[in-house]
């Protein structure tokens, strides 16, 4: 059997996606399973266990020159890829009408089916075509977790039970990561957002990093954007045993990540890295949020919900409590 999943984005997304691929492969170990992603996510989709097959596409960047001459050649050769082999299900996990397309375009074989969601979830974005594309669109509970939604959607589609345990497949090549040449263990800190309003206070990640040196850990600052990178320098300077990561494709930030002691960040695609590989990991939320979005039900995993901001003292409870668990695994 042929599977084709169609997720492209976001980072977080992406992520949130994964484990609806290990509960295919459980169910039918002898699926063929491909992948549609935007080309930036692609390196960490290779990292997904039981993806056989990535297909980038650049919809992003390709809508701002529709007219463009490397456009028009790049979308040529993006729909020969797509279209090089016939599935028996197309599943659009994305919801949009931008996922709906390549559902579209995608090549069925004989008695192949699309699959989409017949309805809006609370919190994610959803448009119209992508059930007028399906020729089965899976009705879904709106008050769902993200993971648990793609998981669902996928069940249904192909007719399986959902299996109890929850599994991200996401690998990770690793050595020990240190913050600088020191024999510490790391904690990374991811302080960016795509949303300003989601960051914590610079002086709480200043009295979070001190604990954190005192208990024998040096730190990490990672970043994306260069906001982030003078930001991370700035917090660097007033740390002690502190770096600065350089800017790492996914699957090398993937590869740095599992070799952390744990993670602490605020509500981020690199954040929800760290859950998938089941680093100790503290997420923080300053929107209610964490129900739909954040870690469920893991023992090395914590998230912390306040207004305006959660406070050093509960984050650093939640991470003696993570780091605690994990050394008891």
């Amino acid at each position: 059997m042929k599977i084709l999943i169609v997720k492209l984005s976001s980072l977080g997304d992406v992520v949130h996606a994964m484990p609806a691929v290990q509960d295919i492969r459980r169910a039918l170990p002898q699926a063929q399973i491909d992948w549609v992603v935007e080309k930036g996510f692609a390196p960490l989709v290779q990292r997904c266990a039981g993806v056989r097959r990535v297909i980038p596409c650049e919809l992003r960047r390709w809508r701002k020159a529709p007219l463009a001459a490397t456009t028009r050649a790049e979308w040529k050769a993006f729909k020969t890829e797509l279209q090089a082999e016939a599935y028996d299900a197309v599943i659009d996990l994305q919801g949009l009408t931008k996922s709906a397309l390549v559902a579209w375009l995608a090549r069925l074989a004989p008695g192949g089916q699309r699959y989409a969601l017949a309805n809006r979830t609370e919190g994610s974005g959803y448009e119209a075509p992508t059930r007028w594309v399906a020729d089965v669109a899976v009705r879904i509970e709106p008050h769902v977790h993200a993971v648990h939604r793609s998981r669902l959607l996928c069940a249904q589609a192909l007719g399986y039970e959902l299996p109890t345990e929850e599994v991200f497949g996401l690998r990770a090549v690793t050595a020990p990561a240190k913050a600088a040449s020191s024999a510490r263990p790391c904690v990374a800190l991811v302080h960016g957002s795509s949303r300003a309003d989601k960051q914590w206070p610079a002086t709480h990640w200043l009295e979070l990093a001190r604990r954190l040196d005192a208990a024998g850990f040096d730190v990490a600052l990672l970043h994306g954007t260069d906001d982030e990178q003078r930001r991370s320098e700035a917090l660097a300077r007033e740390m002690a045993h502190a770096v600065v990561w350089p800017r790492l494709a996914l699957d090398a930030l993937t590869d740095a990540l599992g070799g952390c002691a744990g993670v602490i960040g605020v509500d981020s695609g690199l954040s929800h890295i760290a859950v998938a590989l089941d680093l100790p990991h503290v997420q923080l939320y300053n929107f209610d949020t964490a129900w739909r979005t954040g870690p469920v039900e893991r023992r090395r995993q914590r998230s912390v919900y306040a207004q305006p901001a959660p406070g050093v003292e509960a984050v650093w409870s939640a991470w003696l409590d993570v780091s605690r668990a994990a050394g008891a695994a």
